[in-house]
């Protein structure tokens, strides 16, 4: 039977030729994000890409989303999606760029090289002092899912003895030491020297690194964030880095985003911020794998095989 397919990503020739031998019959409509309209979501019966949620209206057409994204925060919001329609995301896309940006990040913050950037567009020769290492380093992943434990597998190999952080109990994967839930989040927080916040924006998640768990990391911990900007407020951030809490901050997500240019955070020296960069397609492999996953669901949705990624309404998961 044949669908009307919606395309959103910026496919060129070769990933338009792979789509459409995974939905052979099918025909395929091209848009952007931007430039789409209501009118096109609303023929669609399949849609490949992240469309403006609000512009879907619960369409009854819509049988399959597949998103270009791991998070699919706008898109469980009640009466943004009907009941019948499939979502899927993109995890696994995401975890090669993510982990290795926020690993050079933490690299630069263990060994200052921040400062030594700072000092030399002041044209300063100076020596900023003590540095720390990952070999012995406890690490803490908060957030264990393809990204997490890309980074805890890397760390791992550099060294570092990794802690786990998860929803669900479970066993413990290779490349962690310890695996504990998300309500043990206290019990871990002061060992760790090095946090990284790898969380999808959920109520649950929402400022869950609140002052009192800044209050119990140690004073010389790195904390990292790299999942959702709502996982910890700016200003709570801000006053842990400023009053010697923790050591230093690293950020690729904020809240809000794009963080006001006035907020105190961009000023403090020991706090780095990438404006949401490590994923989306700087690394073109990223794409590729995108194309990949819509491919291979796209096939799957059409012949009634399982798919990859469908997520979870009430978690905001992958299943």
């Amino acid at each position: 039977m044949m669908k009307e397919i919606l395309v959103v990503i910026p496919v060129e020739k070769r990933h338009k030729e792979k789509l459409k031998k995974a939905g052979e019959g099918c025909r395929f409509t091209y848009s952007t994000p931007q430039d789409v309209t209501e009118d096109m979501i609303s023929k669609a019966q399949i849609i490949i890409g992240n469309v403006p949620a609000a512009k879907i209206r619960a369409s009854e057409q819509l049988e399959l989303l597949q998103l270009n994204s791991a998070g699919a925060d706008p898109y469980i919001e009640p009466g943004i999606l009907s009941g019948r329609t499939i979502l899927t995301n993109a995890t696994g896309a995401y975890s090669k760029a993510v982990a290795e940006h926020m690993l050079a990040v933490m690299f630069m913050l263990q060994k200052k090289l921040h400062l030594y950037r700072d000092a030399q567009i002041r044209s300063e020769w100076t020596d900023e002092g003590t540095v720390t290492s990952i070999t012995d380093a406890v690490v803490l992943v908060v957030g264990l899912g393809d990204i997490g434990l890309y980074f805890a597998r890397m760390v791992k190999a550099l060294g570092a003895y990794v802690i786990g952080v998860k929803r669900r109990a479970g066993a413990c994967p290779e490349g962690v030491d310890e695996l504990f839930t998300t309500e043990q989040l206290d019990e871990v927080l002061p060992r760790a020297d090095i946090i990284l916040s790898v969380l999808p924006g959920t109520k649950e998640t929402y400022h869950i690194f609140t002052k009192e768990r800044f209050a119990m990391m140690k004073d010389h911990a790195i904390f990292m964030n790299a999942g959702r900007g709502s996982a910890v407020d700016s200003d709570v951030l801000y006053e842990a880095v400023r009053d010697h809490q923790i050591a230093s901050a690293g950020v690729d997500v904020t809240e809000p985003e794009p963080l006001p240019p006035e907020h105190p955070l961009w000023k403090l020296e020991n706090v780095m911020i990438t404006p949401h960069i490590s994923g989306q397609y700087h690394l073109p492999e990223t794409f590729e794998r995108i194309v990949d996953i819509s491919a291979a669901n796209l096939f799957a949705y059409l012949n009634g095989q399982p798919l990859r990624n469908i997520v979870d309404f009430a978690t905001g998961y992958k299943k």
